[in-house]
């Protein structure tokens, strides 16, 4: 496997043992697992909670594939053009490797669409759309992470499979 590019850090998750998630976690990873390669609809999933990281971890670990931990730092540019390129990188890579996208910190993306005031927020905003829009086509999964507990517009959930870590009883 060639070594991802600086907009994705391979997360090594293989070697990392299910400790860190408790029992009802663990059964709730194993439950999205069991589904997440027979999916024909979805394949984006929204963790959020405490144990979220932890669980996108673990869903790589049980498919036996690479995690792909997206630098968005990286990926994000102030040039127009540029960061869609960087996502086209970003997608064609990780779907050479068979491996999963994993976006930390969602709600930091999902909060830039805003009410377009200026140039910048009108980029934003068609940024974050494309981004939406490779998300769909990807044929592998793509997980995204808030470690809060964030409401996603209406428009936005029907597009991801949403869980809470830990599950709510």
């Amino acid at each position: 496997m060639k070594q991802p590019s600086k907009e994705a850090k391979s997360a090594k998750v293989a070697s990392r043992p299910n400790a860190r998630l408790p029992a009802k976690d663990l059964t709730q990873v194993r439950a999205i697992t069991a589904t997440a390669n027979a999916r024909t609809s979805s394949k984006a999933l929204l963790l959020s909670g405490s144990n979220a990281a932890a669980a996108a971890e673990s869903i790589a670990r049980e498919l036996r594939r690479d995690l792909f931990r997206v630098d968005l730092a990286a990926v994000v540019s102030q040039y127009i053009g540029e960061t869609q390129k960087n996502l086209d990188r970003l997608f064609a890579e990780a779907e050479a490797n068979d491996a999963i996208l994993f976006f930390d910190e969602a709600d930091a993306l999902f909060g830039k669409r805003s009410e377009v005031k200026d140039a910048h927020d009108r980029y934003a905003n068609i940024e974050i759309g494309y981004l939406l829009q490779r998300i769909e086509e990807h044929r592998n999964l793509v997980v995204l992470v808030s470690k809060s507990r964030f409401t996603l517009p209406v428009a936005l959930q029907r597009r991801f499979s949403i869980y809470r870590f830990p599950p709510a009883d």
